[in-house]
């Protein structure tokens, strides 16, 4: 019989039916020199014996790779538990040398980089072992092994793993939002994205990628389409980047980016689903934004008709929830109203407009001026 060794000595019988993934486990056999070796060091109670039993214990059974493993990573846990967090992580590297897809280690060491304060060794073990929670289920069925029976395997180990990829994917994304500098950010994001990709998360971190890459920060919209169109290909109802896309073809001069435009709009409105009893305040202004741009690309496209309806649901939609947003399509609303020629629709909906401060104020007070100096004249003609 084999026994299976955890964060301490735990004895744990293997499955009659090992599964062929992509998880390391150290595996000491029961009954073996190491297995005897490991009860004596589990038995002394003085952590400096203790420690030093372990630096012996990986020398002399230095040509069996698991116990090596397990050793430094014993010795590693005990480090930590004494302050010394750069030699924690010293021989908690060295565990993973000999155990690299082994997610207890990888927490282990991820909690440590914690402690330490260390995010650059955070993000490398947390996308470690997010890219071995990814792989779980993805190697080839093992010979004489039935679908049902795989199927099973796969469960089973997705249970099995779940905390330990639940805490990695958590302390990850934690992350983002702290890091100050730009660039750092945005190459933890990539990380984070590539090893979680079907995250929990995945809207928020899009929304800091988004903001990162944008005007303000590193404002690099080459870059930030790209990601864009990343995230979609992975997550097409993602809001975020639905409406980051929708935002910039808008904006576009390029022959066809309106009609991109267009379609992004649409999805987003599609994904965000408003009208439901469940939508909440985000995805309601998520729907008024994209109803704002579709409103927007209709105007771009000369279909003024067409724009008003939908400026009219946006404006319901953001109307108490966020100013800018709101200020932004009564713009665009009361210029559709003027372009055919609703003078009093127009005015109604800028005089609202030009009582919201904020960049669009100066905007909607001109073309309220505008508008009026317009009415003056068609009553001065009559």
């Amino acid at each position: 019989m084999s026994c299976m060794i955890g964060s301490r000595l735990l004895i744990v019988v293997l499955l009659s039916i090992p599964f062929h993934g992509q998880v390391d486990r150290i595996v000491i056999p029961a009954g073996t020199p190491e297995d005897h070796e490991l009860q004596n060091i589990s038995n002394e109670p003085d952590a400096q014996k203790k420690l030093a039993m372990y630096e012996d214990f990986g020398q002399k059974f230095s040509a069996n790779p698991a116990a090596v493993a397990y050793g430094n990573w014993q010795i590693s846990q005990a480090y930590q538990a004494t302050g010394d967090l750069n030699k924690a992580l010293e021989y908690g590297d060295k565990a993973l040398a000999g155990s690299p897809h082994n997610l207890d280690i990888l927490v282990s060491q991820a909690s440590v980089a914690r402690q330490a304060k260390d995010n650059a060794k955070l993000m490398d073990y947390a996308a470690k072992g997010g890219a071995v929670c990814h792989s779980i289920g993805t190697q080839a069925k093992a010979e004489g092994t039935s679908d049902a029976e795989f199927a099973t395997q796969v469960s089973s180990e997705k249970e099995a793993t779940k905390n330990s990829c639940d805490f990695l994917e958590s302390i990850a994304f934690n992350i983002i939002p702290d890091e100050k500098d730009a660039k750092t950010r945005m190459r933890d994001i990539e990380r984070f994205t590539a090893a979680f990709p079907d995250s929990k998360f995945q809207d928020q971190a899009s929304s800091y990628a988004m903001y990162t890459l944008g005007p303000g920060q590193l404002n690099d919209q080459a870059r930030l389409v790209s990601y864009g169109e990343k995230t979609l290909a992975v997550n097409p109802n993602s809001l975020p980047a639905l409406l980051l896309l929708a935002s910039f073809y808008s904006d576009d001069s390029r022959p066809g980016s309106v009609g991109k435009a267009i379609t992004y709009a649409q999805k987003a409105i599609g994904a965000a689903k408003a009208d439901a009893p469940d939508a909440d305040k985000p995805r309601k202004l998520s729907a008024g934004v994209a109803h704002s741009t579709l409103g927007y690309a209709y105007m771009k496209q000369d279909k003024t008709a067409a724009a008003i309806p939908e400026l009219k649901t946006a404006a319901a939609l953001l109307k108490g929830q966020d100013e800018q947003p709101y200020s932004v399509v009564l713009y665009r609303l009361g210029f559709a109203y003027a372009k055919l020629n609703k003078v009093t629709e127009a005015r109604d909906i800028l005089n609202e407009a030009t009582k919201i401060p904020g960049p669009m104020q100066a905007l909607s007070q001109d073309l309220l001026a505008k508008v009026n100096a317009a009415r003056a004249k068609g009553n001065a003609g009559r």
